[in-house]
């Protein structure tokens, strides 16, 4: 899809040029792109402030129909996350307006640290990710996403960058399938139905796949696991994915909360808060999709995803507040609320990936709780670890992503809340306080002495108003911020 441009920009054959305009310095040593910045900086509605729009068409001298100008703002202030949303907006604009190709201009001046590379990254993940439409559903697809879209730059940019165009398209594939996969309705992703669609999609790369049904989770005395999903007429599953290069020295083990639908069990959700609940497979989705992406990347460490997969239902075989269950660890655990059920399987996830292939570090993901909503708001998730320099590498990948995570406490004496009279441990604490945290340290009584990260992604991995390059939906909040970490570590 992405291609670089190296021609004169006005000589440009394509439906429209994009051009980011800087509110207080050129980015640009291009003449033609400076001359058409000045024609834009010539009308007094545009300044290049952060939000500026400015539509010319027919401009003299230029081939394209179109040239479309975005502000990004001050230069100490226009960091990747601004170029990444001028571009994802320009793809909105050209969908809506029905058009097939677009082209880029991109900035040849570094700024706060960033690169002419680190800037045309942003710009392609941005046109990327909002190159997407999820309407799988709709008779009647008014809207087409884009054919082509062109990044002009230099020759010589062009031969250094060479490689950059794929690996971005490879990477927000990656996100744009977890995208596809939240954004499903709970009726197409039964547990199931969906590892099959996990099965189908990484099939075809350098994985090995495993799918555990009922008897193989009894027989690895996944109980817990087995408990959650006791309510639906459909059993449980858990997928494994495993990616092992040739030659590795670290294996790196990602656990994905696979809740295919959450109605809170016999602790039945209030009707609000079931709508938007087919979403609580983010977790698994974003594992799902890390994994097919690393294996098309061919990156240098083995990676094995589980994704413990279950519908969390009403019935009358559901378990019970009361109850107790013994997991995979041999811990039993007190059962306070059935909503609390996502730390229910991925401690039997966590536990079996400890034994079977002794990680060097883990990692799970998890729309685990709307206390970690109330306390970072729906944009960033929550970093909880054993691992001080595990926990500040994954906020340094969010930064760099923008997939942004905050590092959160796990003090040791509010493992008190979760003491139950009857079993090793509850489910939930005896107060509703501080749930984001005790529902890291119930899963931290699982992760022995792995380097072990919770991120609680129940914030950003849904949105019901579209943003710069995502519609309403799935996000795919993971998969680049995954990539990342892997990279680093």
């Amino acid at each position: 899809m992405f291609k670089f441009r190296t021609e004169d920009p006005a000589q440009l054959k394509t439906d429209m040029i994009v051009v980011p305009v800087c509110e207080d310095a050129s980015i640009t040593g291009n003449a033609t792109v400076s001359g058409l910045v000045e024609q834009a900086r010539s009308y007094p509605e545009f300044k290049g402030k952060t939000g500026d729009r400015m539509l010319l068409y027919r401009v003299d001298g230029v081939q394209s129909e179109r040239v479309l100008f975005l502000g990004t703002g001050k230069k100490e202030k226009a960091d990747a996350e601004a170029f990444r949303t001028i571009a994802g907006k320009a793809v909105r604009q050209a969908i809506d307006a029905g058009l097939e190709g677009i082209v880029f201009c991109m900035p040849d001046t570094g700024m706060n640290g960033l690169g002419p590379e680190d800037l045309a990254e942003a710009m392609m993940e941005g046109a990327c990710l909002g190159n997407f439409l999820f309407d799988l559903y709709k008779q009647e697809r008014r809207k087409k996403t884009l054919k082509t879209i062109g990044f002009h730059t230099d020759l010589k940019s062009a031969r250094q960058y060479a490689d950059l165009p794929d690996r971005v398209t490879t990477i927000c594939r990656g996100t744009l399938l977890a995208r596809e996969w939240v954004s499903m309705p709970p009726n197409e992703k039964r547990p199931d139905r969906f590892s099959r669609s996990i099965v189908k999609a990484a099939d075809k790369e350098n994985l090995t796949l495993v799918v555990l049904d009922d008897r193989d989770l009894k027989k690895n005395k996944m109980h817990a696991l087995m408990a959650v999903g006791s309510g639906s007429e459909t059993r449980p599953r858990m997928v494994i994915i495993d990616y092992r290069p040739e030659g590795y020295e670290k294996t790196i083990v990602l656990v994905g909360k696979g809740v295919t639908f959450d109605s809170g069990g016999i602790n039945l959700k209030p009707g609000g808060s079931l709508e938007d609940m087919k979403q609580d497979m983010a977790g698994a989705a974003a594992v799902a999709a890390t994994l097919i992406t690393a294996a098309r990347l061919e990156l240098g460490h083995r990676i094995i995803g589980l994704l413990p997969l279950v519908e969390n239902m009403p019935s009358g075989d559901a378990y019970r507040p009361g109850d107790i269950v013994r997991t995979a660890s041999g811990k039993t655990v007190e059962i306070g609320n059935t909503d609390a059920e996502g730390r229910m399987i991925l401690a039997d996830a966590i536990a079996y990936a400890i034994k079977q292939y002794n990680p060097d570090n883990l990692i799970d993901m998890a729309t685990l709780t709307g206390a970690c909503v109330v306390a970072l708001g729906q944009k960033i998730a929550g970093v909880f670890s054993s691992d001080e320099a595990l926990a500040g590498l994954i906020v340094a990948s969010g930064k760099k992503t923008h997939e942004r995570c905050w590092a959160m406490p796990m003090p040791e004496d509010y493992k008190e809340i979760l003491k139950s009279d009857f079993a090793d441990i509850r489910n939930v604490g005896k107060s509703r306080w501080g749930g984001a945290i005790a529902a890291a340290l119930f899963l931290s009584e699982f992760t022995g002495d792995v380097p072990w990260a919770h991120i609680d992604i129940a914030g950003p991995a849904y949105i019901t108003s579209a943003n710069a390059y995502c519609e309403p939906g799935g996000t795919g909040f993971g998969v680049r911020l995954l990539i990342d970490v892997i990279e680093k570590l």
